[in-house]
């Protein structure tokens, strides 16, 4: 190579080549980390493109220093191949194009037109105007791309990248007069570097718009799935949340113990209860058999002649083995476009161990549900054992004492002054053994409950209690209730019939207040003293040694109804048992 000195003017161009040179590469830089960190193969091509502009550069930069022929040629061919890498990456990144090997024409043109420019005619605008003309309706084309993006998208960033590309491609156009005038020198390569920072901006912000726009989206999926309980509230939140994703059209969740879809929305509403087919089945073994998330491009809809952009298979996990597969189809593009495999994987583990919580949640709700039916049953039978003693006692043994009684009598008649006193001190035992057992029998089974009603009967226990402990006991209830159900009623006079005998136990209180309110179709009893109160414990520990209030607890939560026991600031305790009443239901007066 011939040495050559170098014209101030050519100084001055060389300096302008060689910065817009290390901006180019420092671009290239940037997309191949991108693409080592997303794995998407777009980011290849945007690399793949600054590449080729940094040969470009390259090539002019060699042919100013050499004057070669050969180094303007392979600029002409380098240009050529930069202007359809941009539009081929911009089209694989807005709508996920595929190779054709039709394309291989578009490749050839800058070579060969390359060659007869630089080597056939003299002309500079007849050699430059063609290849300038390519360049530059490659570059539009390129920004219509990314205009189209954003029209589906709603893409300000993608936007904003179109109109550098229009701007690009009209500054190509005044190439051939400004270089043919010698004015391209230096500003034609100020004006390119603007526009390739104003690209390589773009980029990046389309970068961080897909993941502000994913992890947006997933972060409030994490939250729809912490705060599900029904395994098909989890499913509901998990297949709506996927529409927040650009362009996306359905979405199924499979299951690897069924073999089937369980759940489909969208275009994939139909596939409930189907086997995967077509795109979704290989999409379904590719995640199967590598564990990790996958991307199938460009397959038919269901009317056959319809294509979708994608079908996105994420794994969803229980534990560490795949349990199922969620399925998102789309129009434009990969929705999970710029969040790493190990994210997903991530995100995958969340979604199963949420669908592994909501199954737990539902068993455990049967669970409870047998146990309350179970202790339904205890208290039924429990208060039929109790109807059979006091009818025994009332039919049976009271009877047989009462017999007694009047055979004593008898004999005293017939007995002398002697043995009358004994006698009578034996009828006087008899009488008392009589309404012991009477009252144990009324205990059992209160018969005012039967005969009168509710209210009644806990006025009547109320009293019953004031005469025996002689404390002052005050009641305030409604004059009517709304009918209730035989357990119900039974429910709440144990409950006032226990929480009187806990006073009179352990409350060492001078008053009582009883209350019977009704609000909001929920019937409240409570039981109020002003004594020394519970011990610091809450009810579950106060209940689990006193046998009472574990009963209590069993009829309310049988009947779906609770118990608390309170401790106020004042002193004392308070017991309330919450019933819900129907709404059906009519009144009833006292």
């Amino acid at each position: 190579m011939q040495e050559m000195a170098i014209q101030p003017h050519d100084a001055t161009e060389l300096a302008a080549a060689f910065l817009q040179a290390a901006i180019t590469v420092g671009l290239v830089t940037v997309c191949l980390y991108l693409y080592a960190r997303y794995n998407k193969a777009y980011f290849a091509l945007w690399a793949l493109a600054w590449a080729l502009y940094a040969l470009r550069l390259g090539a002019i930069i060699s042919f100013l220093i050499t004057e070669r022929w050969g180094w303007l040629y392979w600029h002409q061919v380098t240009t050529g191949w930069t202007a359809l890498a941009f539009l081929w990456a911009a089209l694989v990144f807005s709508d996920q194009l595929r190779w054709r090997n039709r394309y291989w024409i578009l490749v050839l043109f800058p070579p060969l037109w390359s060659y007869i420019a630089i080597y056939r005619l003299d002309n500079f605008l007849l050699a430059a105007g063609p290849a300038v003309l390519f360049l530059s309706v490659a570059t539009f084309f390129t920004g219509i791309a990314l205009w189209r993006h954003h029209r589906r998208l709603g893409s300000l960033p993608a936007a904003l990248t179109a109109v550098a590309f229009f701007l690009w491609s009209l500054h190509h156009l005044d190439y051939p007069f400004l270089r043919a005038r010698g004015a391209w020198n230096p500003w034609g390569y100020y004006l390119d570097i603007v526009f390739e920072l104003a690209i390589g901006v773009g980029i990046l912000l389309l970068v961080l718009e897909d993941q502000y726009r994913g992890l947006s989206v997933l972060s409030a999926l994490s939250g729809d799935l912490q705060s599900g309980e029904d395994e098909d509230e989890v499913l509901d939140a998990l297949l709506n949340r996927m529409f927040a994703l650009p362009a996306v059209l359905g979405a199924a969740m499979y299951t690897l113990s069924s073999g089937t879809f369980a759940r489909g929305t969208g275009v994939c509403s139909s596939w409930s209860g189907q086997q995967p087919s077509d795109a979704a089945e290989v999409a379904i073994a590719r995640v199967v058999a590598t564990g990790e998330p996958a991307v199938l491009r460009d397959w038919p809809g269901e009317e056959g002649d319809r294509r979708h952009a994608y079908t996105a298979a994420l794994p969803i996990f229980r534990g560490e083995k795949i349990q199922g597969t969620l399925l998102v189809i789309g129009s434009s593009r990969d929705p999970f476009a710029v969040l790493d495999t190990p994210f997903l994987i991530a995100l995958g583990h969340q979604v199963g161990a949420a669908m592994a919580n909501a199954d737990l949640y539902r068993r455990l709700q049967e669970r409870k549900a047998e146990l309350e039916r179970l202790a339904g049953r205890m208290v039924h039978q429990q208060e039929e054992e109790r109807r059979r003693l006091s009818r025994e006692l009332h039919d049976e043994s009271a009877q047989v004492f009462a017999a007694v009684k009047l055979q004593l009598g008898m004999a005293r008649e017939s007995a002398g002054a002697d043995t009358r006193p004994v006698l009578d001190r034996a009828m006087e035992l008899v009488g008392s053994g009589i309404r012991s057992i009477r009252a144990v029998a009324r205990d059992l089974r209160p018969s005012l409950l039967d005969d009168l009603g509710l209210l009644p009967a806990l006025r009547a226990l109320a009293g019953d209690f004031a005469g025996k402990s002689g404390l002052a006991v005050s009641i305030e209830a409604p004059q009517s209730l709304p009918r209730l159900s035989a357990a119900a009623e039974l429910a709440l006079f144990r409950a006032l019939q226990e929480g009187l005998s806990n006073v009179a136990r352990h409350a060492d209180a001078e008053s009582v207040e009883i209350g019977l309110e009704l609000e909001d179709r929920l019937l409240t009893l409570s039981v109020s003293d002003d004594g020394r109160g519970p011990p610091g414990e809450d009810f579950e520990a106060i209940a689990a040694g006193r046998m009472g209030l574990a009963g209590m607890r069993e009829r309310a939560l049988a009947l779906g109804g609770s118990v608390d026991l309170d401790s106020p600031a004042g002193g004392g305790a308070v017991l309330r048992v919450r019933l819900p009443v129907g709404r059906s239901e009519r009144n009833v007066s006292e």
